[in-house]
């Protein structure tokens, strides 16, 4: 059967589940973007929520958000469905941050290594240092880059375990025990500094 003729050429992509916007994504891209453009809408902000908490500072994030964005735009046509939209959008995303965290720390190295002060380096950067803002970002400081990202792909993407387990190629139950023992960790951490 013709996917053309199944699908009625007039609708709301408001509507559509997120199944049903790829599948017309399929059909429409390149020409007609509405479908895309709906599924971007509705993560939008989630992704850059995901990116900033990931790397720390919103410049990052939203470099990361556009090219996670291009990666959706160029490769829905090939996407076969065998994941959730949302845990194949979040595992590109995992990827895109992955990749510019170590360009970043690629960088500071470099400019350690160049003698150059990175303070004054960041100092065009106008957005608020992680430890400046309150709730999550405060907690996200404390833990290596692997359980930050279960941590964010958790509470900020809100993903079940297995969807963080299939994005970060780990098992469940690794998944799951590097996130009890962050949680562990952090309640220590910050139980031990109101104590005093």
């Amino acid at each position: 059967m013709n996917k053309a003729q199944a699908l009625p050429t007039r609708y709301d992509p408001r509507e559509l589940t997120d199944e049903e916007l790829v599948a017309r994504a399929h059909d429409e891209l390149f020409h007609i973007t509405r479908a895309y453009e709906e599924l971007m809408r509705r993560y939008q902000r989630t992704l850059f929520n995901v990116c900033a908490r990931y790397l720390g500072n919103e410049r990052d994030a939203d470099d990361v958000c556009q090219e996670v964005m291009l990666k959706v735009l160029y490769g829905l046509k090939n996407f076969e469905g065998k994941s959730k939209f949302k845990t194949w959008l979040y595992s590109i995303t995992y990827n895109e941050c992955i990749t510019q965290y170590r360009k970043e720390r690629r960088k500071r190295r470099l400019i350690d290594a160049l003698s150059l002060d990175p303070l004054e380096e960041a100092s065009d950067d106008k957005t608020p240092k992680v430890e400046e803002r309150g709730g999550l970002d405060r907690w996200l400081v404390h833990v290596n880059p692997i359980d930050r990202e279960i941590l964010v792909l958790r509470f900020v993407a809100e993903l079940e375990f297995q969807e963080i387990a299939d994005i970060m190629h780990m098992g469940l139950s690794a998944t799951k025990m590097r996130y009890k023992r962050a949680l562990d960790r952090l309640r220590d951490k910050f139980s031990d500094t109101s104590e005093t």
